[in-house]
């Protein structure tokens, strides 16, 4: 099989392997610092892809996304705090049984079912992506605009508090991808006289700005804030220790926990934060404690994190035979791809088929990596992260991301398209808008625009070969129930005053 072929690939190479054990560190660290995610760490570090060749680039920036995932769950048990989105389930049993005196027992918990979870996910990825790509061949380019419009749209209005505001962040995506020369008449767009503006945005500045100088600006109104860590009971050497006996009850919660993200992982617009609560509330369901539950459960921490990891494999596959990321970490993913030269879709496997498989074995090489340092270090990397005062953190963070944005191709241009982005996305998550359907949006918006004149050299009937085509007509129609779907429950939710789950893709 290919992917031993991977392997093989992957354990013959010392730098490679260094790669991969720096990202697990690096996303861990991110992930657990809050306020920062794993979508943070790879924007911050795109400039490396300078210096490394392009399996090392994308096993790197690959395993990052998936530590970052984990990462999120130190901080959600340590600080009750969340790191990411997804750890928020986590922390509704981290937390209390980190009051118990037990934060190492719960992260130990977190660490081996996000492990396991990470490890089905990614395995039902390379079983499946095989058959998703060559279904995907047989698209022809309105079937490829159709799916791209219906991500547009499903996405937004899916993963956004409110169906305007997602739909209005995904115009504004689309607006600033269409910046640059035509690459048909070669016309400026949206240059206003800058030549620096020609070849269209840079990815690494907007990276850099919306998801790590915005986040900046934010911590910085609260720069004297530090966390702090709650009282709780003094930890004995039982209370640090795992037994079998202990995690063999999580076992069943996993398991189900695992095919649940990565069912949730293969569709678009979703991601782990769903997934995470999807599963917790199946498991206190099916739960021979529930009233536990919310209370320290260890089951009820095992739970979501193995969904939340099960969410990275599955998740891949849109991306890697569509070209289409269900996440902002994808989305990023998808900018390492295209900055290598790598063209994501449905010809992928059969271009670089083995580029393909050693990435998914340095996924799942990354996966034992970060479950080890995790299982053994994370108790002590979170109380690392927590001297760190946040008023020395995030202006070291700050200077960052200038050094950066300048270096990834040594304009001083590049900085201020970066401090605008920063601005963007600062006001962005004032306005409560959504971050990830700009993302995505952005780095969709040349390949569907390339789809879109394609179908219309095609059509003898303009945009009607849209709707003749049944593919690409029943994508059209699912994205307008989801819209209309998203409407009613909006109005539904405010009208009988239920409070909202807003669950953001920002990974």
């Amino acid at each position: 099989m290919e992917i031993f072929t991977g392997l093989s690939v992957v354990l013959s190479s010392p730098t490679l392997l260094m790669w991969i054990f720096a990202a697990a560190v690096i996303g861990m660290v991110f992930g657990a610092v809050p306020g920062l995610t794993a979508s943070a760490a790879i924007a911050m570090m795109l400039p490396l892809i300078l210096y490394m060749d392009p399996l090392s680039a994308l096993a790197f920036f690959y395993v990052i996304g998936k530590s970052g995932r984990y990462g999120g769950s130190i901080a959600a048990i340590l600080f009750n705090t969340p790191g990411t989105a997804a750890s928020a389930a986590t922390q509704l049993d981290g937390f209390p049984r980190s009051q118990m005196g037990q934060s190492s027992k719960a992260m130990k918990v977190a660490t081996v079912s996000s492990a396991i979870g990470d490890f089905i996910g990614e395995l039902l990825l390379i079983i499946a992506v095989g058959s998703l790509a060559s279904i995907a061949l047989k698209l022809g380019p309105p079937e490829l605009f159709a799916v791209y419009l219906a991500a547009f749209i499903i996405i937004a209005s899916v993963i956004s508090e409110s169906v305007v505001k997602g739909l209005l962040s995904a115009v504004i995506g689309v607006l600033l991808g269409t910046v640059g020369l035509d690459p048909i008449t070669a016309e400026g767009r949206f240059t206003f006289g800058w030549y620096q503006l020609d070849g269209g945005i840079s990815l690494i500045s907007l990276m850099i700005g919306i998801f790590v100088l915005g986040e900046v600006f934010e911590q910085l109104e609260h720069l004297y804030e530090d966390v702090k860590l709650t009282s709780r009971k003094k930890a004995s050497r039982s209370d640090s220790n795992l037994t079998w006996k202990e995690y063999r009850p999580c076992l069943p919660h996993v398991f189900r926990s695992s095919l649940i993200g990565s069912g949730i992982g293969l569709i678009p617009g979703l991601g782990s934060a769903i997934a995470a609560f999807v599963a917790y509330s199946e498991g206190k369901r099916r739960a021979l404690n529930p009233q536990d539950w919310g209370k320290g459960a260890l089951e009820g921490i095992a739970a979501p994190e193995a969904a939340n990891n099960a969410v990275s494999g599955p998740s891949m596959a849109p991306l890697l035979t569509l070209g289409i990321p269900g996440s902002t970490i994808g989305a990023v993913l998808l900018g390492v791809f295209m900055m290598l030269g790598v063209q994501v879709g449905p010809t992928l496997l059969l271009s670089s088929k083995s580029l393909v498989y050693s990435l998914f074995a340095a996924g799942l090489i990354g996966i034992v990596i970060y479950g080890l340092v995790g299982y053994y270090a994370a108790s002590w990397l979170g109380r690392m992260i927590l001297n760190v005062p946040t008023r020395i953190l995030y202006p070291l963070i700050f200077l960052i991301t200038f050094i950066s944005a300048f270096s990834s191709r040594g304009s001083l241009f590049d900085v201020w398209v970066m401090i605008f982005a920063g601005l963007i996305g600062w006001l962005m998550r004032k306005l409560k808008f959504n971050l990830a359907a700009l993302v995505i949006s952005f780095v969709l918006a040349g390949g569907a625009e390339e789809a879109f004149r394609q179908s219309l050299r095609l059509s003898e009937n303009g945009v009607l070969i849209f709707v003749e085509r049944p593919i690409s007509l029943i994508f059209l129609l699912l994205a307008a129930v989801v819209v209309m779907w998203r409407v009613h429950q909006t109005r539904r939710i405010r009208n009988t005053g239920k409070p909202k789950l807003h669950l953001s893709l920002e990974e």
